[in-house]
Formats: structure tokens, sequence, C-alpha cells
């Protein structure tokens, strides 16, 4: 009998833990921007940087996957969360509702909803969480707990009247609603405004208002709804969080999105890196935990430098991202935990010109000039704001320099998604099944064998 006491304290309590799944979601993060990521990553370490790793290049098992809409062929990041995490495809712009439902069409939309992998953990009694660098009613966190015929209706200002006459409810309110299982237990990223009135001052910035006109502030409703639930702003504020404390937490650190990984320290009251929030939400779906958790983790910056043409702000939120996946990593036990790590879509980026190995990623192709005897970056995007129809001399720019906008061949105003096959790098129990080329929807399937078989 003391041996066998012994041997309980000696037990690690991640095995006590129930079957676990942890979702990284990379929003824009296509195979171009994983090796260009690398590549950054180990040059800012002095390395050449060919053979540097990601934190997930190690997993166990690799999958290609397809990622377009039931009506587009280059998808968004709405329909594309809604495969991942319903099982069933659907259209570019909505979430949680089945592909016949129209953009825009509440009525539709009511009648043909999709339970999400979040809604059934928690009716099921796992602890949920939702962690994002975007703001938290962006397509691709609000597809954990919402469901949408237009993405665009963050809060009850963007709705239209039929759409409210109807009944649909924004984005925003469909989260501090939420009423499966006793509600999400971790809640971190951007996005205040969606939950502030127009009277409403931001508590950073003296000059932002709240975008509600129903004069309803919801953090202040969902913090009065249950007497367990604490708020924060401010990377102060989450520094006192105690992440063993069985409480319901949330975080919203802007208005809109979060900073730039690169622009993050500049934050005039500071925000947690993507990693710590990881890191905070894990040991609190962890602690007391036996049945086990849910986990959505977006490095939603990635895909936001990408469209403005800024390599430099993609690169370095791929690697905050990368960071993040490598603290998961050490705080979870890989024989109950399920580790996914893919993207919703991928981008135009593109790595060309045959330039020496160990060229720096953001510098110009070192051997070659291009057909006018000019100088060219490695680095480019197919379509975006950087078009220029004449060619300047890159010699005299800085490449390298945070605010970049590589050149683009076709002239527009944004930097577009693209629509080649993404990675999925997985491990963990029912990893195996990530493998070969598969429909993005089929990744629901690996996660809910985890949760529930």
């Amino acid at each position: 009998m003391r041996i066998f006491l012994i041997c309980l304290l000696f037990i690690s309590p991640k095995q006590v833990f129930g079957e676990s799944v942890v979702l990284f979601l990379g929003d824009g993060m296509g195979v171009s921007t994983v090796t260009a990521a690398r590549i950054f990553a180990g040059q800012q370490k002095g390395l050449q940087g060919e053979e540097y790793s990601l934190a997930f290049e190690d997993f166990d098992n690799l999958a290609l996957v397809k990622t377009y809409n039931t009506d587009a062929q280059v998808p968004d990041s709405a329909g594309t969360i809604s495969a991942i995490l319903t099982g069933e495809k659907t259209r570019m712009g909505v979430s949680g509702i089945k592909s016949i439902v129209e953009r825009g069409d509440c009525k539709g939309a009511l009648e043909n909803q999709l339970p999400t992998l979040l809604e059934a953990a928690e009716q099921a009694g796992f602890l949920t969480g939702i962690v994002s660098t975007a703001r938290i009613t962006h397509a691709t966190p609000a597809g954990t707990y919402a469901h949408f015929p237009d993405r665009n209706w963050e809060n009850n200002s963007e709705l239209t009247e039929k759409a409210v006459e109807e009944g649909c409810l924004d984005i925003a309110r469909q989260l501090t609603e939420f009423k499966h299982g006793d509600g999400i237990d971790v809640i971190l990223g951007g996005g205040r405004s969606q939950f502030l009135t127009e009277d409403d001052k931001d508590p950073e910035y003296a000059f932002v208002s709240g975008k509600r006109t129903d004069g309803r502030n919801l953090i202040t409703e969902w913090l009065e709804s249950r007497s367990n639930r604490s708020y924060v702003w401010s990377a102060e504020g989450f520094s006192k969080l105690n992440p063993k404390a069985k409480r319901q937490f949330m975080g919203l650190f802007e208005p809109s999105h979060l900073q730039f990984e690169a622009d993050r320290p500049k934050d005039l009251v500071g925000e947690p890196s993507l990693a710590e929030m990881t890191e905070f939400a894990i040991k609190r779906l962890q602690h007391k935990n036996k049945k086990g958790f849910f986990l959505l983790v977006e490095g939603g910056r990635i895909d936001h430098g990408h469209h403005a043409g800024k390599a430099y702000l993609a690169l370095t939120d791929t690697v905050a991202f990368s960071e993040a996946v490598e603290a998961a990593k050490s705080l979870v036990d890989p024989e109950n935990t399920l580790i996914i790590v893919t993207a919703d879509h991928s981008h135009t980026l593109t790595i060309s010109g045959y330039p020496s190995k160990g060229n720096p990623i953001l510098g110009l192709v070192d051997n070659m000039l291009d057909a006018t005897s000019k100088p060219y970056t490695t680095l480019g995007y197919a379509n975006g704001p950087g078009y220029q129809e004449s060619i300047p001399d890159l010699s005299k720019e800085e490449t390298k320099a945070n605010d970049y906008r590589q050149i683009a061949a076709v002239p527009l105003y944004m930097e577009t998604h693209a629509g080649e096959d993404v990675p999925a790098y997985a491990t963990g129990p029912n990893s195996g099944n990530v493998s070969g080329s598969m429909e993005q929807n089929e990744l629901y399937g690996v996660m809910y064998k985890t949760l529930f078989e």
C-alpha cells in the first residue's frame, strides 16, 4: 500500500487529464510563408536559415489540405474555419451554417446551423478556450462559437434591418450570450470596440469609442451574468491573473486587432505575446481537469501582414506563432493531447530568383539582376499594393525594414489570399490520420475522434 501511494505522488499531473485538442491556426500561413519564416527565424539567430526548423516542423505527421469554399476556388477565413470546426465545407463569408444558405440570409442561417466542435466540447463537459491576435469576433475565432451568414456582422451596427427583424444576433452577442455547457473558459484576443457602446470610451485610447449602437456594454453584461468571471484589457492586468483560479477569463487587449508582433513592444500599456496567452490558456484548461479540453490558438496577423504586402510583418508574426506552438509543446502530454498546426488558406507570397544559400530572405537576390539590369527582392507578391509601373532601384531601398512593401505583379489595393493547398502538421493521439492529401473538413473528424471516441 505504501509503495502504491508513493507511486501516485510521482505521477505527472499531465497523466491524469483526459484527451485534449489544441488547434493552432496560422491565418494565411501557406507553404511559402512557412519556408520564408523558417529561413527568417534561423537568420535572426545568426544561421544561414535554410536548415532551421520552426516548432511544428518536427511533428510526426504532415498532410496537404484543400482549402476551397463551396462557392470559391480561393477561400476566405470564415468558410474555411467553418469546414475545420463543423466538418462541412460552406460558402465564402459565412460560418457555422450549411452551404445552401446565401451570404446575408439571416432566416436561412437560423434554420440551417451546424454545431461547432467547441460547442460540442462544452456540452460534453470539456473546458474550452479561444486565443487570437485578431479581434475575437473576427472570422476565425468567431467560427468556434458563432453562426453567421455574414462575417462582417461583428457588432449590432453592422446588421441589416431585416436581419434584426428576423432575430439574428451579432457575433459579439453570440459570444457573451453563449449557451453551451457552462461557457467558454478562456477568451484572449482583441476587439474591445465590438463589445462597447458609442458612449463608452476605450480604456487605452481616449480618442476611440465603442461601435455598438444598442446601448449595451457586453463586457459588463458578461461579467455580471456569472460570479466567477474576470476581465482584463492590459498587459499589467493579464500578469495578475491566476490560471489556477477556477474562473472564466476574458482579455481584450486592443479596440481592434492586437499589434503586429513587430510593433507590440511599442504598445502604450503593453500586450501579452501569443506564446504568453497560449501558456496561460493551457495552464487554466489543464488545472484540476480530468475531462480534457479544446483550445483554438490563432496567429491572426500573419494574414494582415500579407494583405498589406509587407513580408516582414507576416514573417515576424509567423515566428511568434511558432513560439506559441513551442510553449504548448512544453506544457501538454503528447500521449493525451492532439496538436494540429495548420492554416485556413495561403497568400500570394513567392520565393524566387536563385539567391545564394544564406542570402537574407528579406534582401535582394545577390547573384542576378532583372531584365532591365536592376536588383530585385527574393520575396514578392503576385498581387497587391506593392505594384509599381516603373521598378525603382532597390539597391537604394531598405528592403529589410519593418514597413517595407514588396513589389507586386498585379495592382490591387490589398493583396489577396491564394488557392493552393496548405500544410497541416499533427502530433499526439490520432495524429496519424493527418496524412496525404486531405479535404479541409476532414480535420474536424480527427479532432472529434480524439475528444469523443
